[in-house]
């Protein structure tokens, strides 16, 4: 049980007021009051290769052997975390002042009796080095400082991970060395494919987040950082390169608890998932919600979760987590409205992938084949602003559904007066009244859609041995352009979410020459693609042999 002090005359400590070295401090937490504890600042740790990293202690002020939860930040061990949330306007509740960016909260953590360490990784804060991120070279690291933790006089040998997006990859790497003193990982929101879930999207070049995420770190530590953008002009293609900042989740097995969402469309959604499918461990669990996700690790609901997880698998505590629903997922209605379903796997058992079919003619979509041939066009020329630069199919549902999944948009196309196209797509809800239902969206966007998926056509090639019905996976190892009048049919991923219809509400499917989710806060956050190949028409073939059709994941209705 948590002490609290509440007639205690300390007044709380900052950053400015720490040396190096070992202090005893007082910190104002957002749940407990003013709590005691040590901190060590800048410990100092010699890796292999002779590259010194340095991180920050906290830990309860009182005799004991306690489980530590280490997080490995390329954002500063230092930084306050709490600004950050406030600037980005993300509705974080006030935190320790010593909850770095994205990282556990040791105000929240220390005081229920664990350690927290936050690591800066090689090049970054006061750590040796040159930022070589997500890759098996910093998982070494973490590995290193994991296995030191663990012979601590203070420690119990037990050690779990935590943390946000960066804090989140860095898991899955240090988990794929299966370091032993490491008991459970709980990696949140984060990526885990470098060249489908960051640098491009399928196959177009994503020209935002990934660029500034460099500028930023650079501009932060004044040091030179690997750029994921300058990589990707030497490896235009997946191939070895890329392939090595893929993470091998089969050599996976630890416990793990994975948090994530339908909100980060284009930058964490997908490896969430994937990493739940795909890592080898035995005792896994896997939490997906449609709110904004750094709000929402920081609730305390969830705080609570996390805290039965890590006291079953890092103290030992019989708590009946063994009971918990292995997949817990909210089905979004409207923004910040959903149904909670508690399923045992993923994908839902039972989940029926249900074709709708495009008709030119109507713009609409039905579960009935469509016998006429039809062609729509837009235009994707940039100064050309009067033309139709959109296509939208719709349909009304006369029962209730809910979905949960991939999606797959399977697209006849062909492009006038060129020999490649970039196809922008996305799904969008309106009510009974045709009023478009946003959802929150990329981090902090509350006009968002359901669901987002791209492609650049020449990439169109499949993977047969990796694709689903309701998931083409591409291969990108070759480049296939159109001939002059060539219709190809194309399978567009998009990416995984959750949502449900009522009678009476729409599902448009909406494709597009350009990012069709325009407006962000913050900018700094978005994903963008301003790089297309495009130019003149695109044109989108349906019924007849033109077999144009939305796939949906319809899963059993609670």
């Amino acid at each position: 049980m948590v002490t609290f002090y509440p007639d205690t005359t300390e007044k709380p400590i900052g950053h400015d007021d720490v040396k190096d070295g070992l202090n005893k401090i007082w910190v104002q937490t957002a749940h407990y009051g003013m709590q005691p504890m040590i901190m060590e600042k800048n410990v100092p740790l010699k890796m292999q290769d002779g590259v010194t990293l340095r991180f920050n202690i906290f830990r309860p002020d009182k005799p004991g052997k306690y489980p530590a939860i280490l997080s490995l930040t390329s954002y500063g061990k230092d930084a306050i975390g709490q600004e950050s949330y406030d600037r980005l306007a993300c509705g974080v509740a006030k935190a320790s002042i010593f909850a770095g960016f994205e990282c556990p909260d040791p105000g929240f953590w220390v005081p229920n009796d664990y350690a927290t360490i936050l690591i800066d990784t090689r090049g970054t804060g006061a750590s040796e080095g040159i930022l070589n991120h997500n890759d098996i070279k910093e998982a070494r690291d973490f590995a290193e400082v994991i296995e030191w933790t663990a012979k601590q006089d203070w420690c119990s040998g037990n050690i779990g991970t935590g943390g946000v997006s960066y804090l989140s990859t860095t898991q899955w790497w240090v988990a794929t060395l299966n370091p032993k003193p490491l008991k459970a990982i709980m990696p949140w929101e984060g990526k885990n494919d470098y060249y489908r879930e960051w640098t491009t999207h399928g196959g177009i070049p994503e020209t935002f987040f990934s660029h500034n995420w460099v500028n930023m770190q650079t501009k932060r530590w004044n040091r030179k950082i690997e750029s994921m953008p300058e990589h990707l002009k030497e490896h235009p293609l997946f191939d070895e390169f890329w392939e090595s900042k893929k993470v091998p989740f089969e050599k996976i097995t630890v416990p793990c608890y994975v948090g994530g969402g339908w909100t980060s469309q284009g930058l964490h959604n997908r490896g969430n998932i994937e990493g739940y499918k795909y890592i080898s461990s035995k005792n896994k669990w896997m939490e997906l919600q449609g709110r904004k996700y750094w709000e929402y690790y920081f609730l305390r609901e969830t705080l609570e979760r996390q805290k039965r997880f890590y006291d079953y698998f890092l103290k030992g505590i019989e708590n009946d987590w063994m009971d918990t629903p292995r997949v817990r997922i909210e089905v979004r209605d409207r923004f910040y409205e959903g149904l909670w379903r508690f399923e045992n796997d993923w994908p839902i058992p039972g989940t029926k992938a249900t074709a709708l079919y495009l008709d030119g003619k109507n713009m609409s979509m039905s579960s009935s084949k469509v016998n006429d041939e039809a062609k729509v066009s837009y235009n994707v020329d940039k100064e050309n602003t009067t033309a139709n630069k959109t296509a939208i199919f719709k349909m009304k549902f006369d029962k209730d559904v809910q979905m949960a999944g991939h999606f797959k948009a399977r697209l006849w196309v062909s492009a006038d007066g060129n020999d490649d196209l970039d196809l922008f797509v996305a799904l969008k809800k309106y009510d009974r009244q045709g009023n478009e239902l946003f959802m929150a969206d990329m981090d902090n966007i509350e006009n968002g859609v359901v669901a987002s998926g791209w492609l650049r056509v020449s990439h169109r090639e499949l993977d047969p041995a990796k694709s689903t019905p309701l998931q083409p996976v591409l291969k990108h190892t070759k480049i296939q352009k159109l001939k002059e009048g060539e219709i190809v049919p194309v399978e567009i991923e998009i990416w995984p979410t959750a949502i449900m219809f009522h009678t009476g509400e729409s599902l448009a499917l909406v494709v597009k020459g350009s990012d069709i989710v325009t407006e962000y806060l913050p900018p700094r956050f978005r994903s963008e693609h301003k790089d297309t190949i495009n130019k003149g028409m695109h044109n989108i073939y349906t019924g007849g042999k033109y077999d144009s059709h939305l796939l949906l994941p319809v899963i059993p209705s609670k």
